[in-house]
Formats: C-alpha cells, sequence, structure tokens
C-alpha cells in the first residue's frame, strides 16, 4: 500500500478511535475500500507503536489513545490557590513543549476559566487536574468535590430543574457573582475547543464541533463538577477569531451575540409547543442585540411557541436582531406565520 494511503488510515484511526473505539475496523474498511482484516493490521501497528491501547478479548475489543504523557494534580481549595500560578508552575511546563501557539492560547484560557469556576463557585475542599497529552490532540480535565454546577444555577437561579441550567450555561452571560465574574468563561471556552463537556450528578453538557448535547444518566451519579476540554495539538483555530464571532459589528469589542441551541430546551418525551417552553428558551436573551436560534435536532415546534418567540418577543425588544438556523419546512412555516401577524416585524433567516 503507498505510504501516503498508510498515513490517511492512520491518521483516520486516531482522529477517530474516541468515536468508533469497537468498530474502528469497519469504518477503515468502508472509508478506503480495503478488507477488515487489512484494516485491523493497520489498527495492530498504531498499538505496537504505542500510539493506541487495546482491552477486551478478541471478539469485543476496543481501542483508545494512548497518552504519551499523562499527570494528575490535586489542590487544596483554601485561600491563596490562584489560577494563574497553579498554570505556570505546574500545566504549562507540561503542555507547552508539544503544543503550538494557538493550543497553548486556548488551553491557557480554558484553564484559567474553568479552575477559577472551581476556587469561586464549587464549595468544594478539593479540585484534581489531569493533563493528557495524546498524538494528536492535548486533553485537560479538572475535577471537583463541591455542590455542582446545575445543581447551584438551578437554586440561585430558581430553575424548575436542573437541566435548565444547561441551556442557560449555553446562551452565556450567566455567573451567580456579577461583581467579579461577566458568565462569559464557559461561553467562550466551550467554543474554542474540538471537545468539551460539564458533568455533575446524571447531567452532561456536551460540545463537539458546533453540536450541542444534553445527556441523562440516572445510574451513574458524578458528585462536584467535572469539565473536560480536548484541542488539537497544532490547531489553526485561534482565541481570538471565536471572540470576534461574537463581538458583533466591526470594532464592537463587546458581548453582544449569542448561539442559542433550541435542542437544549427539549426533553425526552417533550415537544416544543408552549409559550411558557419560549419564555424559558428565551430568558436573558434580552442582555444580547443579536440571538441565534440554532433548530438542529428539533424536528417541530408548536404555533404558540412560536408566536411567542417571533411576534411576541420580537415586539417587545425591536432593538433585538432575532435569527434562525438549521430549520425544516415545518418549523419554517410556523416562524412564518407568526412573522405574518406582525407585517411591520422582519426576521431574516439563515
Amino acid at each position: 500500500m503507498p505510504r501516503d494511503t498508510t498515513k490517511q488510515i492512520h491518521e483516520f484511526i486516531l482522529e477517530n478511535i474516541d468515536v468508533y473505539s469497537g468498530a474502528i475496523s469497519a469504518k477503515i474498511s468502508e472509508k478506503f475500500g480495503i478488507s477488515r482484516q487489512a484494516a485491523n493490521r493497520h489498527t495492530q501497528r498504531l498499538v505496537q507503536s504505542g500510539m493506541l491501547e487495546a482491552s477486551g478479548n478478541r471478539r469485543n475489543r476496543k481501542y483508545a489513545l494512548k497518552a504519551l504523557r499523562e499527570e494528575v494534580f490535586s489542590f487544596e481549595l483554601k485561600p491563596g490557590l490562584a489560577e494563574d500560578t497553579v498554570w505556570v508552575k505546574d500545566i504549562k511546563p507540561i503542555a507547552a513543549p508539544f503544543i503550538g501557539p494557538n493550543a497553548n492560547d486556548i488551553l491557557n484560557y480554558g484553564f484559567s476559566e474553568i479552575f477559577n469556576n472551581a476556587i469561586d463557585h464549587s464549595e468544594g475542599s478539593k479540585v484534581d487536574v489531569i493533563i493528557c497529552v495524546f498524538s494528536k490532540k492535548i486533553r485537560l480535565t479538572i475535577r471537583d468535590n463541591g455542590t455542582g454546577i446545575f445543581d447551584k444555577i438551578q437554586k440561585y437561579f430558581m430553575l424548575d430543574d436542573p437541566r435548565h441550567a444547561l441551556l442557560e450555561l449555553a446562551k452565556g452571560k450567566l455567573t451567580s457573582d456579577p461583581e467579579r465574574h461577566t458568565g462569559e468563561g464557559i461561553f467562550f471556552t466551550c467554543r474554542m475547543f474540538d471537545w468539551f463537556s460539564i458533568r455533575s450528578r446524571f447531567l452532561s453538557f456536551i460540545r463537539y464541533g458546533d453540536d450541542d448535547w444534553l445527556l441523562e444518566d440516572r445510574e451513574k451519579e458524578l458528585e462536584g463538577t467535572s469539565v473536560m476540554m480536548e484541542i488539537l495539538r497544532n490547531t489553526e483555530r485561534t482565541s481570538k477569531e471565536v471572540f470576534e464571532k461574537y463581538a458583533g459589528e466591526a470594532n464592537d469589542y463587546g458581548f453582544t451575540r449569542t448561539h442559542v441551541p433550541v435542542s437544549l430546551a427539549l426533553y425526552e418525551g417533550e415537544k416544543l409547543l408552549s409559550r411558557s417552553q419560549a419564555k424559558r428558551l428565551l430568558a436573558r436573551v434580552d442582555r444580547f442585540r443579536e440571538v441565534l436560534l440554532d433548530f438542529k435536532d428539533v424536528k417541530d415546534i408548536g404555533a404558540a411557541f412560536a408566536d411567542e418567540i417571533f411576534r411576541v418577543f420580537a415586539r417587545a425588544h425591536p432593538s433585538i436582531k432575532l435569527l434562525w438556523m438549521n430549520s425544516n419546512p415545518t418549523i419554517d412555516k410556523m416562524i412564518y406565520r407568526a412573522l405574518a401577524r406582525e407585517t411591520d416585524q422582519s426576521v431574516p433567516n439563515q
């Protein structure tokens, strides 16, 4: 097999092994048109080279990236603990030799924001930091033993359900301490990294690429809060371009745009039909000048839901630009029906 093809196969394996851990040979065979046996030989070569590790018996073999370096730190949450000191003394010396300048800036920003949240908000007694360097990416996990981020947000903002906290986090500008925090950290951090997840108790908020997920697992309860962030070691993404994407007009450096994943308001067994659901979706978006509603993974909405957003809210907030994307003809029909009732209100589609 040509060397270039072998390189492409190995890169495909390393980039997709987390998703297709137990079915990677089938995926290789499908993508490159080779036999399962040939695909398996490529996987075994990466195991032998130390890039992958295998587990399970032969029939149920699973593969995972093997860390080139892994370090674990534990810190007592007490006065005097500072994120910048920990970064310079402990984290940067491990990461710096393996990553480019863009990844360094993003990792520094993400670590500082999440570690500081553990110091100021977790109400825990300790925080652990795990840094893993892989062949293509670097992973940072920050885990505390405190109250749990979703429960704390639910209590502070008097939300009906801890799942509402995930939706509010996704909007940005959410903080229980406005004197010291802007509430922007998690919003921007999750958009800088290739993979970002927050777990607490039964709930997980995950952002992978441009997708946002809410996962609920009642069988696995996690004490405190665990945040995992992954970035390609030589990523071309910059922190500056992420900030500028939500800054608004030219020369406007404020946080004026927000992206709202509508699917986070959709819980299992429900449909987005009511005005109360729309109001929940729109909570606090009046803090922005432009609101992009993303209907990805939403199949339909009710007339009352659409009317509350695109007529009632739009009329009450004429200075806010409402946009939407990833809709389907069924959703568009409901939106345009609401807009037709407000002939002087124009909301462009994306």
